[in-house]
């Protein structure tokens, strides 16, 4: 026991830990009803990961029922919540029961990961043949849909660039990438003539134009610059954020945390919270190319990987870099199902590193 604490990545679970501290101290200042919910899903997290040295990951991992059975649970409980869902923000993506909310989308990308790892670690050096393709394919698509039609593009991106990413890992073929790269501008076209809502359309033309709107689509991203750009190298202290104290910057406990958060406590402080982050990241990635077989590989590039891609949607749309997507800063943003699904992903994670170790 006491040479699996030893093995345990305290470096990662460290970086963890002040990312959530700095997410409690944010909703402190703007909500405090808000602070209390994410302290308790932050406590479960931490156990979570904290036991991870006594949960057998590899025995579940290893059986196929499991890996298949997350995945296809979540697609059922996607169908449920376009069908039944509670609709947030004009968008359909969370069940209700009673006081709790969940995301089933947070589970797809957790299934999807442990569904792709076992596929691409069986068949890597055959990745790019066409079957493989197709088939690896049609699990991503399936979830991406899903998601895409309650609608909430950003975690549609985030779960179709699960694929892409797991795809580009096995390898490269240039010809195929290519043929892809024009299926790609091909479906863009589409998804903008056809599919793409008015407001969505607006984001994307407002991210073009920044001077387009500026009470109207822009809004959002230009209180986030104002944020930032008024916080200084210390910021302006607890509590004292004005464009967070006076509702000016919307969604300043999801979306816009992260410029919240600078608001009050610097650009010294978001600097930290980013290599805090970046942290994070670059443990996961040493542990799986550590990792002692293709299928921890994949598990543990798929979760950095994950983990990643909201992070600089996130980063991108608070600083105007972006499209704002409503994506969640992992780990800081408010929501109990992102916290819950890294939490698990950084668990099995850790599980690894001490099987590897």
């Amino acid at each position: 026991m006491v040479s699996s604490w030893r093995k345990f990545d305290w470096l990662l679970f460290s970086a963890l830990l002040a990312i959530a501290l700095a997410s409690l101290v944010s909703l402190l200042s703007s909500n405090a009803i808000l602070f209390y919910k994410q302290l308790v899903w932050y406590i479960i997290a931490f156990c979570l990961i904290l036991f991870s040295i006594r949960i057998d990951w590899r025995g579940l991992i290893k059986e196929s029922y499991f890996r298949y059975g997350i995945y296809w649970f979540a697609v059922a409980l996607l169908l449920i919540v376009d069908l039944s869902g509670k609709t947030i923000r004009g968008v359909t993506s969370w069940l209700q029961f009673g006081d709790f909310q969940f995301e089933p989308a947070e589970l797809a990308k957790l299934g999807l990961i442990l569904l792709l790892a076992g596929f691409f670690s069986r068949r890597h050096i055959a990745a790019w043949v066409g079957k493989n393709i197709a088939l690896s394919f049609f699990y991503a698509l399936i979830p991406t849909v899903l998601v895409a039609v309650q609608p909430d593009l950003g975690s549609a991106l985030v779960v179709f660039g699960i694929w892409i990413g797991f795809l580009l890992l096995s390898g490269i073929n240039k010809k195929r990438l290519a043929v892809g790269f024009l299926v790609a501008i091909l479906f863009a076209g589409l998804l903008w003539g056809f599919f793409l809502k008015p407001y969505q359309k607006d984001r994307l033309l407002g991210f073009v134009n920044p001077e387009r709107d500026p009470l109207g689509v822009n809004y959002n991203v230009i209180q986030s610059k104002i944020a930032i750009g008024s916080a200084g190298f210390w910021g302006k202290g607890f509590g004292a954020g004005t464009q967070v104290q006076f509702g000016f910057l919307p969604e300043a406990e999801t979306d816009f945390i992260f410029a919240a958060f600078v608001e009050e406590w610097g650009i010294v402080s978001g600097l930290i919270i980013i290599l805090a982050f970046l942290l994070v990241v670059s443990r996961i990635v040493k542990i799986g190319i550590e990792a002692k077989n293709n299928d921890y590989k994949f598990i543990t590039l798929g979760t950095a990987l994950v983990l990643a891609i909201h992070f600089l949607l996130n980063i991108g749309s608070n600083l105007g870099f972006l499209p704002v997507t409503g994506i969640n800063f992992p780990f800081l943003s408010y929501g109990g199902s992102n916290i819950l699904t890294v939490a698990i992903l950084v668990s099995i994670v850790e599980r690894i590193k001490l099987e590897s170790s």
